[in-house]
């Protein structure tokens, strides 16, 4: 359901202008607690979430990321639907980009279909079908958003093709983007339908 993480993190690295990393990080002046993005906010009721800090220890990569390090949970983010996403990581890689991995849990005991706002608003990204790119990390202290990657051809840098999750699965994600200056530790999390969740970065 998914497309492979290394295909798409190299497809990262080589398409990647640093005229699409500079248009793609915008200035966000509302205040710490407000998304400048509609879509990517939860309403008051829509279930919970719940952040842990994160250990020191970078997980190691060999061949590209594949599957998330579920060594540790950032964390755990459940929605009102039945959906649970859990953020393993956020790392910054070279470059200046930084790379969310987690999953996405079915927790109910039927199939569930993803919301369509995961895939963001913008016409271009919605041509790629379904992806998490309405995903945005918020840096409360510089008053900024980020918003995902797109390579030059103007694909999301996340997963795609997810739809339907059955009972009880999980689902591997992830989603790249610009890295925040390097004193910033922490970012809010901010999925289309789903609670806000504070994320520390490694």
């Amino acid at each position: 359901m998914t497309n492979p993480y290394g295909t798409v993190l190299r497809r990262a690295a080589a398409g990647v202008s640093v005229a699409a990393l500079t248009a793609l990080l915008s200035a966000c002046g509302g205040g710490g607690d407000q998304g400048g993005n509609d879509s990517g906010k939860a309403p008051e009721n829509a279930g919970s979430a719940s952040s842990v800090p994160s250990g020191r220890e970078t997980p190691k990569e060999d061949d590209g990321p594949t599957v998330p390090d579920t060594s540790r949970t950032l964390a755990t983010i459940n929605g009102t639907n039945g959906f649970q996403f859990i953020i393993h990581t956020a790392v910054r890689d070279q470059g200046g980009f930084l790379t969310v991995t987690g999953v996405v849990k079915n927790t109910t005991s039927k199939t569930l279909i993803g919301s369509p706002f995961w895939s963001g608003q913008e016409v271009q990204v919605q041509k790629t079908g379904p992806s998490f790119a309405g995903m945005t990390l918020v840096d409360k202290t510089e008053k900024k958003r980020y918003y995902v990657l797109r390579d030059t051809e103007g694909h999301p840098l996340t997963t795609t093709g997810v739809t339907a999750v059955k009972a009880g699965e999980s689902v591997p994600m992830f989603a790249q983007f610009p890295a925040p200056p390097a004193n910033i530790t922490q970012v809010d999390i901010q999925i289309p339908q789903m609670p806000v969740a504070t994320i520390e970065i490694s």
